[in-house]
């Protein structure tokens, strides 16, 4: 136990020491060491497949430590491999996928398996009546009695802290709990972290988010490869040293921006003219040419999105021309931009992109049945299997097998799936909505390289993004949008250098601008309205 893990306190709530955890011949966990304090939010942060979920799987009792390790709370050593002794002991696990049960109630899920008897019966009265001052106690207004599937993510989010709560727990672990929120969701939970803290919660945070960890972490620890690589306190919080702790390498070599830089003479593969949708998106118009990277930067509400699915034809217009290498194209549905040559990369890969009951090969080769398929409509399978692979080893993806489902990957690989399926289909425009959203460092920087790549092989590339120093990073040319409209164009060649300043001036009115993260100092906002620094 090092001087950094041990924090302040004579006794922490949470004591994790040398824990291993095999799989077979997989090493997952090799002598990890973790300590969390009463009152501290304690960020856990690494790689996927670094060892985080196995960690806290270990602590909520749902897997056993190989021998030689232990687990204290508050100083008492912690059974192995029993969830219901962990529970009752105080420690809370709330997962990325909620596990509420829709069809209940707020104080039935809040009670699910430990529910209140008297006698015979389940005491409802008292079970909403608890329920209700826990709700309390977390703000919310929303009903014991409502029923969990018309709640809001964000409400859901708070069912769980609450259920959490009313077991009495000292110890809540939340694993990515912002990843499907709104700005203002995100805000209220930030909100009840912070009374949690007040009232002495041990909080273990989960998050590939660097401005939510400067934001909340009191210290911050890192896992690579299974291993213990090192904790920060608050003040030695920073971008470089997490992501390269995170990552093993230095963050210079973060972004990757090797292609040329495309003269301004170079080919317009795609123009947009006085594109609008009667609703949020006013008139837009825009080139990108062969081999840039065009970002499109904006706070949430601000028509990003609706314009490239306007582009892509996904949703009806008003107004507006698309035109590829002159011809005009305008594709009034998703397969008349594909037959054109634009391939939309959806913000959100699981709903709209991937079928994740699906292999890996079926998901890469959907669009392009027909070439592996004969004269009758046959398909090959061994086809099929060979173009995957051939993407699986093109992309990096990480697998055993093309015949894996999709759902069983990680975060970073589902997008390299769901992009080596655009690929497949030779486009010349390349539509890029949130590319690295839910995905952990390592994947970011994998993702920056294939977009850099397809950029140096000639690809017209446009990249939406909510992160700052991803579109610093990797666009050669930024358009800014407000209120629907593009409002401002930065291009270093003769507007200066792409900087946060210079994008937040177009952004935001003057007022808000202290309001948003221009940098890595902690943020009087989280993540004010979806743009992060």
């Amino acid at each position: 136990m090092t001087e950094q893990q041990a924090g302040k306190g004579s006794r922490p709530a949470l004591e994790m020491r040398d824990i291993s955890k095999t799989f077979g011949p997989v090493r997952a966990l090799q002598n990890v060491s973790l300590i969390a304090n009463a009152g501290e939010v304690h960020a856990l942060m690494g790689e996927n497949g670094a060892g985080k979920s196995t960690l806290m799987k270990i602590l909520s009792g749902a897997y056993s430590p190989d021998p030689g390790g232990a687990v204290l709370v508050e100083g008492v050593s912690l059974p192995p491999g029993n969830p219901k002794e962990a529970r009752a002991r105080g420690v809370a696990v709330i997962y990325q996928e909620l596990s509420l049960a829709p069809n209940l109630t707020v104080a039935e899920n809040v009670f699910l398996g430990e529910e209140i008897a008297r006698g015979w019966r389940v005491d409802r009265p008292e079970a909403r009546r608890r329920t209700a001052a826990v709700l309390g106690r977390l703000g919310v207004n929303f009903s014991p009695d409502a029923r969990v599937s018309t709640l809001s993510l964000g409400e859901r989010q708070l069912v769980e802290i609450a259920r959490a709560l009313a077991g009495n727990s000292r110890i809540i672990v939340m694993d990515e709990p912002t990843t499907s929120l709104s700005s203002h969701e995100v805000d209220k939970l930030f909100e009840v972290i912070a009374a949690l803290k007040a009232d002495g919660m041990a909080i273990i945070y989960i998050s590939h988010r660097m401005n939510e960890v400067y934001a909340l972490a009191d210290r911050c620890s890192v896992l690579r490869d299974g291993a213990y690589v090192g904790s920060l306190d608050r003040d030695e919080i920073s971008e470089e040293k997490l992501i390269g702790m995170m990552v093993g390498r230095d963050i210079s070599s973060f972004y990757k921006k090797d292609h040329k830089e495309p003269d301004p003479d170079r080919a317009v593969v795609m123009r947009v003219e006085g594109m609008s949708d009667g609703k949020l998106v006013r008139d837009c118009g825009f080139e990108v040419h062969e081999g840039e990277v065009l970002g499109i930067a904006g706070l949430v509400g601000s028509g990003r999105t609706e314009l490239a699915r306007l582009i892509y034809g996904a949703d009806p217009r008003i107004s507006g021309r698309v035109f590829i290498d002159g011809r005009d194209v305008t594709p009034r549905r998703p397969v008349e931009a594909l037959k054109a040559g634009i391939v939309y990369l959806t913000e959100d890969r699981k709903v709209l992109g991937l079928f994740l009951e699906m292999a890996i090969a079926e998901n890469n080769g959907i669009c392009v049945l027909h070439e592996d398929s004969n004269r009758y409509g046959v398909r090959s399978l061994g086809a099929t299997r060979q173009r995957a692979e051939a993407a699986v080893k093109s992309l990096d993806i990480r697998t055993p097998g093309v015949a894996l489902k999709v759902g069983a990957l990680s975060g970073g690989n589902q997008q390299k799936v769901l992009l080596s399926r655009l690929l497949e289909l030779k486009p010349r425009v390349l539509l890029l909505d949130e590319p690295t959203r839910g995905v952990d460092v390592g994947a970011k920087s994998e993702i920056y390289r294939l977009i850099d790549r397809l950029a140096g092989e000639g690809m017209a590339v446009v990249m939406i993004s909510s992160e700052l120093p991803e579109i610093i990073g990797m666009a050669d040319r930024v358009l800014v949008m407000r209120d629907g409209a593009i409002v401002g164009e930065i291009d270093h060649r003769n507007a200066g250098a792409i900087t946060q300043e210079a994008i937040m001036a177009f952004a935001t009115h003057a007022d808000s601008v202290g309001e948003i993260s221009t940098g890595r100092t902690p943020l009087r906002k989280p993540e004010t309205e979806g743009m992060t620094a």
